[in-house]
């Protein structure tokens, strides 16, 4: 019996040890969460850097000299890129800055014209159509001599408080919509220094990563128990092939909608095509949302001219999307990841809520590693069904 019972306080302890150890970490993890996802972004380009190493490998050029190799000449043409469309960009920039305060008032006055309705319920454009209650203002006089005091009321009635009832402006709307949303994806943009460092990181990450991947790998294994490393194994496998095809799609993507958005743009004589152009590839990388994001400034700019040019820039959105979705994607990602579209977007607003920016962005490809991982773990269970 004593055994027994020295045995169960030995379970308890232990269990109490791993359930405190388990929420130190935690607790770690969330202290040290920017590093963590930058840290996953870093390992996410290190499988597309690592695939360009195996190719370069084939002629005979080392790893230690391909992967850096590759990296610098990706940042390089990036920066050859960034200085020959500059000059167009910054001026464009500026003409976007000026024009789409604009665009915003000449689309207020288009909904206003149009009666308000479901269009101004969702700008936030509806009239408040309570009126003001006047507001009474007792004013008191008193004087007061040697024969005693006199005391003289009257009330008057005041205009309603300035403001009440008035209509609301749509820029004013969207800026403190605009506001509210910045708490949650701007915190990481909003140093710069924090920026470099992210970079830098993720770039000397790929590098070290590409260069010998089997050293981090084989370190990864042992720490996970012998008789589950063969299933481990098989699970990082499929989880880098797997991401590395999802990121080299999405680049390639990126470059592709970029292009198309900037002619598309320019073809319909859209103010700063080139700026909104290079916004919808950057945005690209982001699924679902992103594309939604980068089309609202060129929707907007395009009731710079008129109505008529706005919706032909989010038919021209639509079908960019449409093309890429049911063409584009597919082509390029055979076999690849197979995510439900609802659980996508529940984990980028999830990601974008607890993270900001930097959840975003790895929001799909977490979500992709978590489910293969959790199909690996369950393949071979009967239970499961097929």
């Amino acid at each position: 019996m004593t055994d027994k019972a020295t045995a169960q306080r030995n379970d308890g302890f232990r269990t109490a040890v791993y359930v405190i150890a388990l929420l130190i970490g935690l607790l770690l993890l969330w202290q040290t969460r920017s590093l963590v996802l930058t840290v996953f972004l870093g390992v996410l380009f290190a499988l597309a850097v690592s695939s360009g190493v195996d190719r370069l490998q084939r002629y005979r050029i080392p790893r230690g000299v391909s992967a850096p190799l590759l990296v610098f000449a990706v940042v390089g043409i990036l920066a050859g890129f960034g200085t020959w469309i500059g000059p167009t960009v910054r001026t464009q920039t500026r003409e976007l800055k000026t024009k789409l305060p604009e665009a915003l008032d000449k689309l207020e006055t288009w909904v206003r014209s149009r009666g308000g309705g479901v269009i101004a319920t969702i700008t936030g454009l509806e009239e408040d159509a309570t009126p003001s209650a006047p507001v009474t203002v007792d004013s008191t006089t008193t004087v007061s001599d040697s024969t005693g005091t006199v005391s003289s009321s009257t009330k008057n009635v005041v205009a309603p408080a300035e403001g009440r009832g008035e209509k609301r402006n749509l820029r004013d709307h969207l800026i403190s919509q605009m506001g509210g949303a910045t708490k949650f994806f701007l915190p990481f943009l909003s140093h710069t220094l924090a920026v470099v460092a992210g970079i830098v990181l993720v770039l000397f990450l790929a590098i070290y990563l590409a260069v010998d991947p089997s050293l981090y790998r084989r370190g990864l294994l042992r720490l996970i128990p012998y008789e589950a490393r063969p299933r481990t194994d098989e699970t990082l496998t499929a989880i880098a092939m797997t991401l590395r095809k999802w990121l080299v799609t999405q680049l390639i993507a990126m470059v592709v909608i970029g292009l198309v958005t900037t002619l598309v743009l320019v073809t319909l004589k859209v103010r700063a095509a080139v700026p909104l152009g290079i916004l919808a590839g950057l945005l690209e990388f982001v699924p679902t949302l992103g594309p939604i994001l980068s089309a609202l400034p060129a929707i907007a700019m395009g009731f710079v001219d008129s109505p008529e040019k706005a919706l032909f820039v989010t038919i021209a959105y639509v079908g960019i999307q449409f093309i890429e979705n049911h063409l584009l994607i597919p082509l390029l990602m055979k076999g690849g990841m197979d995510l439900p579209p609802a659980l996508t977007i529940i984990m980028q607003a999830l990601m974008a809520i607890v993270f900001g920016f930097l959840g975003v962005l790895v929001a799909v490809p977490l979500l992709a590693t978590v489910m293969i991982a959790a199909r690996m773990a369950t393949r071979d269970d009967p239970a499961t069904p097929s």
